[in-house]
């Protein structure tokens, strides 16, 4: 479909059913164990019809990626040096925390995408994302050398903070059936601990020596 034209209210709607089946599909099988013909099922369109919007399989997952990155980077970037630094990585934490509560399907997409070896995000892994990454490990440093935070290392920290609140979601089937929780109650238990858990990590009164 040529994408310099504008696009009419039913092309719009295919291609966001497209887009939402696709996204079932991947962050389910993965990109090598989804194919076009299950994401047409999905959607409730053929095949040829599916074709029409997106070239390839290829495409479609490429076109959620980038959609999906601007929102899945918002509260990094929204990260800041103003305020309480404590209280700003705390802030951080329950973002993604919540992300993971109510975006478990874009989780596991790129969790999937990083798995596989990220052979179609790996130049913004490179690139954008360490950019953004970096930007953000130097203000936590300066917090530290400061002495406003305990000395952590800011890389491994913004880490352990996406794997802690993330695995909610990519490992939400194992959290649930360890916890057997009630709807989402987990997420509020998660909360409260790993608010509990960063606050002392990062309280500089705790710091050894």
């Amino acid at each position: 479909m040529a994408e310099d034209r504008p696009r009419t209210r039913i092309q719009e709607k295919n291609r966001a059913a497209i887009l939402e089946a696709a996204l079932d599909v991947f962050s389910q099988s993965g990109f090598r164990g989804s194919t076009l013909d299950q994401i047409a099922k999905a959607a409730g369109l053929s095949k040829p019809n599916v074709l029409y919007y997106f070239p390839s399989k290829e495409a479609i997952h490429q076109a959620l990626l980038a959609e999906l990155m601007d929102v899945w980077l918002e509260p990094l970037r929204a990260f800041t040096d103003e305020g309480d630094p404590i209280g700003a990585i705390l802030d951080y934490v329950c973002r993604k925390l919540h992300m993971s509560r109510k975006m478990p399907r874009e989780s596991r997409l790129f969790a999937n995408e990083v798995l596989q070896g990220a052979p179609r995000y790996g130049p913004q892994i490179t690139g954008m994302l360490k950019d953004l990454v970096d930007e953000k490990a130097a203000i936590i440093r300066r917090w530290s050398d400061a002495g406003k935070i305990a000395p952590l290392d800011p890389y491994h920290l913004i880490f352990s903070i996406w794997a802690t609140t993330q695995h909610y979601a990519d490992f939400d089937v194992q959290v649930r059936g360890i916890l057997h929780p009630k709807d989402d109650a987990h997420y509020d238990d998660a909360e409260t601990f790993l608010t509990a858990f960063y606050r002392r990590a990062l309280n500089p009164a705790n710091t050894e020596g």
